[in-house]
């Protein structure tokens, strides 16, 4: 018998208090962009460790920080302001994408009011590095946008890897979503690409304010911490053949 329940499962470790908090997704793509922002957030906030992500398509690795050991996937929540936000220590396989999406829309989408998604795009020149664009799975998020001043491209397009999945289980649901496509370098982990989506787009649209001076201070030792993580990200997409956070589209060139 052919079992399709998906094996991803979530794991409450405390309380999540916040009342209808946005989820920020910064889970590791291309140029790292999610993962360096969201990390910033979570530690400038102090967002509580709430919970755990679990799959058995996951890598069989252990992470660990300030000498513990910590799952892969994490979820943190905080109330002031209302936030959630989603990390991963390693880029995710094709097989996790499902699972993951499905964990999350049917584990904690009851938790959160809406839910933001950044994908970063290889920037075609130096001056294109940090601009961002967004798209939304309803009218309202669309209108949200706009009203924060992101520009919403009229042309089509696609975005893959497990930003798009996500997306997708989200439209799918009715969830109310945004994506927010960052450009970034094109080969390295990108800390003022994500220093740009905070100031430009998470700030506007989360009603926050997160101070980036340390993405400039630390720029280069971000570079370093990260560079690990992109290339088993780089490595990961080459055996798959493709780029897990792929976004191929007309209207972002």
């Amino acid at each position: 018998m052919n079992d399709q329940t998906p094996s991803a499962s979530f794991e409450q470790v405390a309380d999540i208090s916040p009342d209808a908090p946005t989820l920020i997704e910064g889970l590791p793509g291309h140029g790292l962009v999610a993962a360096i922002a969201v990390d910033q957030i979570t530690t400038q906030l102090g967002l509580d460790h709430c919970g755990n992500i679990a799959d058995d398509e996951f890598p069989p690795v252990v992470t660990f920080e300030d000498g513990l050991v910590q799952d892969l996937v994490r979820v943190y929540a905080g109330d002031d302001p209302a936030v959630m936000t989603l990390e991963s220590d390693l880029a995710l396989p094709e097989p996790a994408f499902e699972p993951l999406s499905k964990c999350v829309l049917e584990e904690l989408a009851e938790e959160f009011s809406r839910a933001i998604f950044l994908a970063g795009a290889p920037a075609e020149s130096e001056a294109q590095i940090g601009e961002v664009t967004g798209v939304a799975t309803t009218p309202e998020i669309k209108a949200d946008l706009e009203d924060a001043g992101i520009e919403v491209p009229d042309e089509r397009g696609l975005v893959g890897g497990i930003t798009g999945s996500m997306v997708r289980a989200c439209y799918q649901a009715d969830v109310p979503a945004a994506l927010l496509i960052v450009r970034s370098h094109p080969f390295l982990p990108d800390p003022q690409a994500a220093k740009s989506v905070i100031e430009t787009a998470l700030e506007p649209l989360v009603d926050f304010e997160i101070d980036t001076t340390e993405l400039d201070e630390q720029a280069d030792e971000i570079q370093q911490q990260m560079q690990q993580v992109a290339q088993q990200y780089q490595q990961m997409a080459e055996e798959q053949g493709q780029q897990q956070q792929q976004v191929q589209t007309g209207m972002f060139q």
